[in-house]
């Protein structure tokens, strides 16, 4: 019997006042006491998205909201540009075309953020385009996109919308949605909020909600109209993932424990740390600039990520990521959002240095683990 440690962006830990949570009774979706968590949690939501404009909880996974923030929005024809520069800008590319909406693509080198003079100097080219979708943490490259930067760029010019997937971001680092004007923002729970999947999450600004009035795609399920009634009022429209709610509660309750400043600087601290270990295993970094949600590394020349991350998992049982679509095969990924603590990262670091060494990798024994420790140590 091996011990496993889980160090994905998705699913991440959970911890076990969640867990103890979410192992009790499943409460009835329509009565009083089930009202009450509902309300708490959304509470909560707003504290974390740092709004005062309703958060809306939805069954599915974080796609389910990107979806939302697509066919609630927008009407059949209309042209939004979208930021492509990996896996998850693509997708909102994809739901975008799926509901016949014209996508303006604005592709970035993976591994580099989008600069907001390009997305300025788009929407100046073509006055017809009625949002900018962009990721704020690109899980498949690690890049830290200036979604606070698009936000401005939207805000100066009437009538266009910012849409942000926070999924990997929100919890990890600062996104004040009202501060920086964000019009839509999407996340899920099987992230930096510490829950198995299955719930996502959005927020709307009242711009937002004047263009959801007069948006014509179809939706039925994920009509946010429909929900922002029924959970104003105490419900969800249809059954909801109900032991999930609960553990949304629990683990929004840890979470102001904490403070959003001493969240934000723990991920920091953990994100440095890795990167670190990185740097002293001779591993240069794949993302500029690096989000705290991740951290994604390059291998040297003939060693492949999916062996990297295969023999991590079954000889040492620390199961890590490996490269998505054009960086497949080229890079390792290392979470640090969430749940997640020094030890865990000298765990995966120590698995790390050793499969690079089983691997054939000229590694100094020591010098990825001494170098996380380095940082892991400040302040003490």
């Amino acid at each position: 019997m091996q011990k496993q440690y889980l160090l994905t962006a998705g699913p991440t830990p959970v911890p076990e006042e969640v867990l103890t949570a979410m192992a009790r009774p499943v409460p009835y979706h329509r009565a009083p006491a089930f009202a009450e968590c509902l309300k708490e949690a959304r509470e909560g939501l707003q504290w974390i998205f740092q709004t005062t404009q309703p958060v809306l909880v939805l069954s599915g996974s974080g796609t389910a909201a990107m979806d939302a923030a697509v066919s609630n929005f927008l009407s059949a024809g209309d042209k939004v540009l979208v930021v492509r520069g990996g896996k998850f800008g693509e997708r909102w590319a994809e739901i975008a075309s799926a509901y016949g909406v014209s996508v303006v693509p604005l592709d970035v080198e993976w591994g580099r953020a989008v600069d907001p003079a390009a997305v300025a100097r788009a929407l100046d080219a073509d006055p017809a385009i009625r949002a900018v979708y962009a990721t704020a943490t690109e899980t498949s490259t690690g890049v830290r996109h200036p979604v606070d930067g698009l936000a401005a760029v939207c805000r100066s010019r009437a009538g266009v919308l910012c849409v942000v997937d926070a999924i990997s971001a929100l919890g990890v680092y600062d996104l004040p949605m009202d501060k920086a004007g964000f019009d839509v923002v999407v996340a899920g729970s099987q992230k930096a909020l510490m829950l198995p999947p299955g719930l996502a999450f959005l927020a709307a600004s009242e711009k937002a909600w004047q263009a959801h009035a007069a948006a014509k795609l179809p939706r039925f399920y994920l009509d946010l109209g429909r929900e922002k009634k029924s959970q104003t009022a105490g419900e969800t429209a249809f059954t909801p993932a109900v032991s999930l709610v609960v553990g949304l509660r629990e683990s929004l309750r840890l979470l102001r424990a904490d403070g959003l400043e001493s969240t934000f600087a723990r991920h920091a601290k953990l994100a440095r740390a890795t990167r670190a270990a990185g740097a002293g295993l001779g591993l240069e970094p794949y993302a500029d600039p690096p989000s705290d949600s991740v951290t994604a590394l390059k291998l040297p020349a003939g060693l492949d990520g999916s062996a990297v991350v295969r023999h991590m998992r079954t000889r040492y049982g620390v199961t890590i990521a490996g490269g998505q679509g054009k960086a497949k095969g080229k890079i390792i990924r290392l979470a640090h959002l969430g749940w997640y603590g020094s030890f865990d990262i000298i765990t995966a670091v120590a698995a790390l240095e050793m499969t690079l060494a089983d691997l054939g990798a000229a590694v100094t024994p020591g010098a990825g683990v001494a170098a996380a420790q380095a940082v892991l140590r400040e302040g003490t």
